[in-house]
């Protein structure tokens, strides 16, 4: 009966073990972090070069796991399921956690119950492309060009961002370019290249690679004004006025991972965001290190959730 006594008071005590206690044992071992969509993408390339600082800052290797599919539910979901002890985070985005309610009838998890925002890390534009073969130079092009041939144009997608810049331009430009859906922005911009898909609105990372490369034309960038990284882009609004739509890509935990952890995980990748090769290497040059911490960062997603919910209903977009 006493030793009985003994081991209910000591797993009391471990209970009650001050929050403290439990963030100065985190991290002990490795950190996984989800990507939602494919290597290569925007947001594999965001979390590769956090992971890679974070190693320094925490002691402890980071993990990088790519699970592309179904507009980032996939990935999306491990992480909602996953034990919420701050080693396994989800790499999220605009798509993932403010999106995917207006573009799906059901989710396989749920943006605001199953995560804890930690830190919004990066915030970038797409860019519109087009097949090099089209005889379309520029976004006046690509319109008179839609209107002249209805039903010849199509964009490829892998992701909300992606969708619904296509979805919004053809709204405010009043053509009529068709969606073909994709698992995986690198395979999408390949059909581009091809010619197999003639439209494309990929993130500015992956699509001015190709650009740059000569393998597919830019007509203009999504954000509200030319972007430095590529100033001889015009932004779409310079053509479509009102035109504009910006993505981010951040850090989410599963709910209830403890507060200390959640700390300790946003003061290490504040500080990893700091570091210009890190900036560099999460960013390729083409993305803003935007960095939005706990105590705002709740607050941005609630706001990003009701825009992007208007946005996609107001594009005509009707969920699947």
């Amino acid at each position: 009966m006493k030793l009985y006594r003994r081991s209910v008071l000591a797993g009391a005590a471990a209970l009650s073990a001050s929050p403290k206690a439990f963030a100065q044992a985190y991290p002990g071992k490795p950190i996984k972090i989800v990507v939602p969509f494919a290597a290569g993408s925007a947001t594999d390339l965001t979390a590769r070069g956090l992971g890679a600082k974070l190693q320094g800052i925490l002691k402890q290797p980071v993990l990088i796991d790519d699970k592309p599919g179904a507009s980032g539910q996939l990935g999306a979901s491990a992480v909602a399921t996953a034990p919420a002890d701050g080693y396994t985070l989800l790499m999220g985005t605009n798509t993932t956690n403010a999106a995917n309610p207006a573009l799906f009838k059901k989710l396989s998890y749920n943006p605001e119950k199953d995560f804890v925002p930690i830190m919004r890390c990066v915030t970038g534009v797409n860019v519109l492309v087009v097949n090099n073969d089209l005889p379309i130079k520029s976004v006046a092009d690509l319109i008179d060009y839609a209107k002249k041939n209805p039903a010849k144009l199509n964009y490829a997608e892998a992701s909300a961002s992606q969708r619904l810049s296509a979805e919004m331009f053809n709204k405010m430009a009043g053509v009529r370019i068709e969606r073909v859906p994709y698992k995986a922005s690198p395979q999408a911009l390949g059909d581009v290249i091809s010619g197999q898909v003639q439209v494309m609105f990929p993130d500015l990372p992956q699509g001015l690679a190709q650009v740059d490369a000569g393998k597919v034309r830019g007509l203009g960038t999504t954000g509200a004004q030319r972007t430095t990284v590529a100033p001889n882009l015009p932004a779409i609004a310079e053509t479509v006025p009102g035109y504009v739509l910006v993505y981010w890509l951040a850090v989410f935990a599963p709910a209830g991972t403890p507060q200390p952890v959640q700390k300790t995980l946003a003061d290490a990748i504040t500080e990893a965001l700091k570091d210009p090769a890190t900036a560099k290497a999460m960013t390729q040059g083409r993305m803003e290190i935007s960095p939005l911490p706990l105590d705002q960062f709740a607050a941005y997603v609630k706001e990003q959730t009701k825009w992007w919910t208007t946005e996609i209903k107001a594009a005509g977009i009707e969920p699947e």
